[in-house]
């Protein structure tokens, strides 16, 4: 099984609508899609409600996912682990142990060759056309993604 970790800052925005649309993209039997955050602001929490709402609009229920702050054992748990922006990525990449650790890291929007910031824009302060942009964005990256892993 391929295992697959999703990550923000505070996994109550971005980091679970790339949980829930990645995990809607692959069969669930071969594939095992989390996310976490770089901070441990949102512990426990659900996702935030202009996430949950974009998501249920595009026909994906993320509401029982429960934010949770990325640890070390992780670079164990998951194969790959996407980073939401460069900021995110070097706190992952500075808790790594080896080269093989690093080797797990990508930078979520690389798989996306049609955009150019490869940051993902954090939604947590804008409004639902914020969150409806990161929905669209997301969606178009996990397919590309998801189609290299199906190959």
């Amino acid at each position: 099984m391929t295992r697959i970790l999703m990550v923000c800052l505070g996994n109550i925005c971005r980091s679970p609508l790339a949980h829930g649309i990645m995990q809607s993209k692959l069969p669930e039997n071969h594939f095992y899609v989390d996310s976490a955050g770089t901070a441990a602001y949102h512990i426990g929490n659900a996702p935030d409600r202009r996430s949950i709402a974009v998501a249920k609009k595009h026909g994906l229920d993320i509401s029982s996912q429960s934010a949770r702050q990325f640890k070390v054992s992780d670079f164990d748990t998951f194969d790959f682990i996407y980073a939401m922006d460069q900021s995110n990525y070097n706190n992952i990449i500075s808790l790594a142990r080896n080269p093989n650790d690093i080797e797990k890291v990508r930078l979520f929007l690389e798989a996306n060759t049609s955009i150019q910031n490869k940051n993902m824009p954090d939604p947590y302060y804008g409004d639902e056309s914020d969150f409806e942009y990161v929905y669209h964005l997301t969606d178009k990256t996990c397919s590309v993604i998801a189609k290299g892993l199906n190959h």
